[in-house]
């Protein structure tokens, strides 16, 4: 199979962002939930992005073949929201310069329509049957030649980086009927392979599985990480 695209999500600080497109990053994730330890206001996601714009890796021309660009040496850039109102989050994209909105709470379907094509939504089913259902629901509306779904585990308390498992076994389901999908949830650079291998994923998603701390990348981690999904393709 092609190699997944893969998206290091909880970027915080230029330095990692540098780290991560040079590693071979498809796309890099920034959180704009305020509540999160990984959170980044949107004037220092403006900033780093400029800076990340201004600087041109060498090898980056290459990776992002499939994915909508303005800019193909560059990943895609995504904003991770929880619950926040299509109009503020309208106003984040301009005022960053953000390619992707990930939508990771209760956003209902409408709201990814009213975003024309640049969100997708993030699943965190409970059971093998609601992942279908939800799936059926949001899939259609993700971004062309973007992810168009990402599943992550479950967890009553937290949106997302966690460090805990997704299902593999219900998202392998909904790979197989929407390509797409991203998969997140737990991967590390030991057990990636083995998610690839089960899953078929259109991507893999890596946060806490490649950091010293919340909002702090572990720069060997996420090569490692970047490293174990191209052998594993």
């Amino acid at each position: 199979m092609p190699k997944p695209y893969i998206k290091i999500c909880g970027i915080t600080n230029v330095d990692d962002a540098r780290v991560a497109i040079e590693a071979g990053a498809d796309l890099l994730g920034f959180i704009l939930y305020p509540k999160s330890p990984r959170y980044v206001a949107p004037v220092k996601i403006a900033e780093i992005l400029k800076e990340i714009r201004d600087w041109r890796p060498e090898t980056g021309a290459q990776r992002t073949g499939g994915l909508q660009t303005l800019d193909p040496s560059l990943p895609r850039m995504v904003g991770v929201f929880v619950n926040e109102p299509v109009e503020r989050i309208l106003a984040i994209l301009d005022q960053t310069g953000l390619d992707y909105v990930q939508l990771h709470s209760e956003e209902p379907p409408d709201m990814l329509m009213r975003l024309a094509g640049r969100a997708f939504k993030a699943l965190r089913p409970t059971s093998a049957d609601e992942a279908l259902a939800q799936a059926a629901l949001y899939a259609p509306l993700g971004p062309p030649g973007g992810p168009t779904l990402m599943v992550d585990a479950h967890d009553p308390n937290a949106y997302g980086g966690t460090g805990k498992t997704a299902d593999w076994q219900a998202a392998a389901a909904l790979a197989r009927r929407h390509p797409g999908l991203l998969l997140a949830g737990g991967l590390t650079a030991d057990n990636v392979a083995a998610a690839i291998e089960i899953v078929q994923p259109w991507g893999v998603d890596v946060s806490s599985g490649v950091e010293v701390a919340p909002g702090k990348k572990d720069h060997r981690k996420v090569r490692a990480f970047v490293a174990a999904v191209k052998a594993a393709s």
